[in-house]
């Protein structure tokens, strides 16, 4: 896998990202409590190598007890892979990413969950799959649709009444796109008949 993408797709490091997202600026200690299923030995590693990397960067240091502790952002712009690394990733390079995205999922839904006390209706909790007949155009419409929408909520901060939420997002073709005009035998594209 290209070292971008294996940087950035391992699954405690992946976790370690995600916590920062909504613009959080996090200590190690904080951090380690919100993952503390991960050793704080490891968690120490796998930030040193994603600080290394630029993806992480230290914007604060105070000493505690002769120790210095470092407050760190996430620098998003560094967390991506990118379109020449996507490129040269095969087939179970992607499959290994989107395990790690899914892995990531289970593992927030998880502490979602052992918080207790759980109403997914009260917290806001929604997930669904939609299967929308889309051309290029009508896809790209959409994809700008939801960038204006999102675009100035990322800018908001933590404030009293606000709650960090993570929106996640998957994008597939369903199938391959059938011939110009051309349903398949129920109607649609791609059908199949039923015998």
């Amino acid at each position: 896998m290209p070292d971008s993408a294996d940087l950035l797709l391992h699954p405690v490091r992946l976790r370690i990202m995600q916590a920062f997202l909504g613009d959080r600026a996090l200590t190690t200690s904080q951090l380690s409590a919100e993952l503390s299923d991960v050793p704080p030995a490891s968690l120490y590693r796998h930030v040193a190598k994603l600080v290394s990397a630029g993806v992480l960067q230290v914007v604060a240091e105070r000493r505690i007890r002769g120790a210095v502790e470092r407050t760190y952002v996430l620098r998003l712009a560094a967390a991506r892979v990118g379109v020449a690394d996507l490129d040269a990733m095969s087939t179970e390079d992607h499959r290994q990413m989107f395990m790690a995205f899914t892995a990531g999922l289970l593992a927030d839904f998880d502490r979602y969950l052992q918080q207790g006390n759980v109403d997914l209706l009260r917290d806001g909790v929604a997930f669904g799959i939609e299967g929308l007949w889309l051309d290029d155009s009508e896809f790209a419409g959409l994809m700008r649709e939801l960038y204006r929408v999102l675009q100035p909520l990322r800018a908001n901060g933590p404030t009293r009444g606000r709650r960090r939420r993570l929106l996640a997002s998957v994008l597939l073709p369903a199938d391959k796109p059938g011939p110009a005009g051309k349903p398949g035998p129920a109607g649609k594209p791609g059908a199949k008949e039923q015998r």
